[in-house]
This record gives C-alpha cells, sequence and structure tokens, in this order.
C-alpha cells in the first residue's frame, strides 16, 4: 500500500506486486502452504491425465486451487490476529479455530471431488 492514489496501469501493476510480496510470505512462513503447493504440482498432472472431459479436469485442477486460496486466506487471518496480540484472547482463538475449519472444509471438498469424478 505504499501508493493508494495510484491509477490505471500503475496501480495494476502495484496490486502485481504486492501479490507476489504475498506468495513469497506465505511461502517462507506457512509450511502448510508449501505443503499443499506441492500438492498442487503432484495432482495437477494427474488431474489432466484421470480427468475424461474438461470440466472434469477443471473441477479436479480447480479443488486443488480451492485449497491453496483458503489457505492464503486462513494465513493472512493468523498474521493479523498475531499482530494485534500474541497473549491468548478468546476471540484470537476463535478467528484461528475458523480459518483453519476452512481449509479443512476446503480439503474434504477437494477430497469428495477427487473421490467422484474417479470412483463414479
Amino acid at each position: 500500500m505504499a501508493n493508494q492514489n495510484a491509477k490505471g496501469i500503475k496501480r495494476l501493476i502495484n496490486a502485481c506486486i504486492f501479490s507476489v510480496a504475498g506468495f513469497k510470505a506465505t511461502w517462507t512462513h506457512e509450511e502448510a502452504f508449501r505443503q499443499e503447493v506441492i500438492l498442487f504440482i503432484v495432482t495437477t498432472p494427474l488431474a489432466i491425465w484421470l480427468g475424461q472431459t474438461n470440466i472434469e479436469k477443471l473441477l479436479l485442477v480447480g479443488s486443488m486451487v480451492l485449497v491453496m486460496l483458503v489457505e492464503l486466506l486462513n494465513s493472512a487471518v493468523e498474521a493479523v490476529v498475531d499482530r494485534v496480540g500474541l497473549e491468548h484472547h478468546e476471540l484470537s482463538g476463535r478467528a484461528k479455530d475458523i480459518g483453519s475449519a476452512a481449509v479443512m472444509m476446503s480439503l474434504a471438498w477437494a477430497a469428495v471431488t477427487w473421490s467422484v469424478i474417479l470412483l463414479f
């Protein structure tokens, strides 16, 4: 947010720079994200090989993208909560637990998607 007054293409360039910084920070500080990226790298070729239609391939790959998206959001919530304070607070714990639950749901959805497409 170095230049909030940027307009047009400069704003888009800044957004891309900030997004890359976000990916780097998440990769550096979040082991779960690194594991999910590795899982994505392994499952994407499998999805392309095992999916019989373009829709199936898209759903298989998309379910794994969803997991990484939710992990990014969960990591952002955790970073903000930790920035506010490291002492135990019920609302801080609740926020982190809810983020974790969202990641778990995305992983469950990916498992269901893969199971339904590959087994039925």
